[in-house]
């Protein structure tokens, strides 16, 4: 085990009520459990995601903390958040990475795997 390591995990939903297909906008829920899987407490200090949509538009946003708070975790403790996303297109990922410090400055990255944003039964 490392001793600066966290555990991602995503759970999506397609917001029917709040999606207008017809005017190209749809809308995304993603729930984001991290967990410190490491041996060092550290707290998340920012995000960069990389969102793609099926014609290839990829849009960055970075900024600090995840939902207005930078959650330290002492390991094992978790943090869950949801957050959205909008695209243009029925389908889209996303992926990205965290920035932490450890408790003893030690600075890290934590990779984002690519998941999948998708309306329900369009994906093969």
């Amino acid at each position: 085990m490392s001793a600066y390591q966290m555990r991602v995990s995503v759970v999506t939903q397609y917001i029917e009520e709040q999606s207008e297909p017809d005017k190209s906008h749809f809308v995304f829920a993603y729930t984001i459990s991290i967990t410190n899987s490491g041996e060092v407490a550290a707290q998340v200090i920012s995000r960069h995601w990389i969102i793609n949509d099926a014609n290839n538009h990829i849009e960055e946003v970075k900024g600090l903390g995840v939902v207005g708070h930078q959650p330290f975790l002492p390991p094992g403790q978790s943090f869950e958040y949801t957050s959205g996303c909008i695209l243009k297109t029925p389908q889209g990922s996303m992926k990205g990475y965290y920035f932490c410090v450890a408790e003893d400055a030690t600075r890290f990255e934590v990779e984002i795997p690519e998941f999948v944003l998708s309306l329900p039964r369009t994906l093969h």
